[in-house]
């Protein structure tokens, strides 16, 4: 596989989507659009899209954490296997907005099944298709959760409906994930101006990746 594969994790209000917009469109001008992907978990093609509907309907309020668990590994799967190892092979960078750790954090930890056992449900789907590097937005639970309150003008869905305490065990377990996994994931403050962040982002990015980004360090 000669692409790379860069995930983006972080919990609700960390500003994901604006920091990938940027991040997209500035390696779109270096690359060419061609050479990048964006997507997004879960979701992907037509397949995974419509688990993703199932997952964030409001209405599903009765679903439970494991058959959630399943869903998400499930669209994960198709995700793979339809756009992510194609994408690979054909040497685009991918932006994948979350994977495998959204599911360790949300399902995992703050839904108690086991940061363990829903890993392992994901060994199966994922086979072994791990990002070579993850940008982990960490922030506090409160401040997020007032930017989603303030700024967001989609949609709520059904997960955002959850109490104080299920945000906290989200974001414990990603900083437990990335103080596991230094070597792929990095934390960026994602409680600075949007533009240092962006700019934390690109760093890491070049650090790990010395062609992304190189006119500018």
């Amino acid at each position: 596989m000669k692409g790379k594969f860069i995930s983006f994790e972080g919990s609700d209000g960390a500003g994901k989507t604006s920091v990938l917009r940027a991040i997209r469109a500035d390696l779109e001008k270096q690359l060419g659009a061609a050479a990048v992907m964006y997507t997004r978990e879960p979701g992907g093609d037509h397949i995974s899209e419509q688990i993703r509907q199932i997952l964030m309907d409001s209405k599903n309020t009765a679903m439970d954490a494991r058959t959630e668990a399943l869903l998400f590994a499930a669209a994960r799967r198709q995700h793979v296997v339809a756009d992510l190892k194609p994408a690979l092979a054909a040497g685009k960078v991918i932006l994948c907005d979350r994977y495998v750790d959204s599911s360790i954090a949300y399902q995992g930890a703050a839904r108690h099944l086991g940061e363990q056992e829903v890993w392992q449900i994901n060994q199966f789907a994922i086979d072994g298709l791990m990002p070579e590097l993850t940008i982990y937005l960490d922030i506090p639970t409160e401040l997020g959760l007032k930017r989603i309150a303030t700024h967001r003008t989609d949609e709520v869905n059904r997960l955002d409906k959850e109490q104080l305490d299920f945000y906290h065990a989200v974001r414990h377990s990603y900083l437990r994930l990335a103080e596991k996994e230094p070597a792929r994931i990095k934390t960026i403050d994602a409680s600075q101006s949007l533009d240092q962040v962006i700019a934390d982002v690109k760093a890491a990015m070049h650090a790990k990746f010395t062609d992304l980004f190189a006119n500018e360090f």
